[in-house]
């Protein structure tokens, strides 16, 4: 951002960073063998739709990757609009490996296409004792805990437990007041 969009008051949107994506792979083992919390068989990437040539051509060139990426690993997927009028691309999968998988080759195929921006988050569910989202921000490049408890509360300290536990492995969001809860999750 140059000097004149400052003084004008422009701003631009943080650009989506996929660069610590993966590291829900790795944690994915701590989770489990030390607090007893199992990746769920589906998970989603969220972002904003647009109207344009050029994204829906994107939208195509997604579908066909899954197409052909369910082929390969039997992930199967869908695609939802949620009550706030965001796509979600849902996957399901007993292998955790393909969805993260199939979660970067969607957010990659978006930034490619130049909609980096359109991305807003990829939430991957976990099982134990409650139920458990680990929702990384792509503007952010960072994960945070999300553990809803019913009724638009949140157990925060069971989120605080988790990013002690968990900061070693995973990037976690630092700044508290960034870890928005996502009250419908469509999955």
């Amino acid at each position: 951002m140059g000097i004149f969009d400052t003084i004008l008051g422009r701003s631009k949107l943080p650009k989506a960073k996929t660069d610590r994506l993966f590291a829900i792979s790795t944690a994915n083992i701590t989770l489990e063998t030390n607090l007893g919390i199992k990746p769920a068989t589906v998970a989603g990437i969220c972002f904003k739709p647009i109207e344009s040539s050029r994204y829906e051509t994107a939208r195509t060139e997604i579908e066909d990757l899954l197409r052909y990426s369910s082929q390969e690993t039997g992930t199967s997927y869908r695609l939802k609009m949620d009550e706030y009028n965001f796509l979600w691309t849902i996957l399901e999968d007993h292998e955790f490996e393909n969805i993260v998988t199939n979660i970067h080759l969607v957010s990659q195929t978006m930034i490619e296409h130049g909609f980096g921006e359109q991305l807003l988050c990829a939430i991957y569910k976990f099982q134990g004792s409650s139920t458990v989202y680990w929702i990384y921000n792509f503007k952010q490049d960072s994960f945070y805990p999300f553990v809803p408890k019913g009724n638009k509360e949140r157990d925060n300290s069971t989120e605080f437990r988790l990013k002690a536990l968990m900061e070693r492995e995973l990037p976690i969001e630092r700044d508290v007041e960034k870890w928005y809860p996502l009250w419908g999750i469509p999955f």
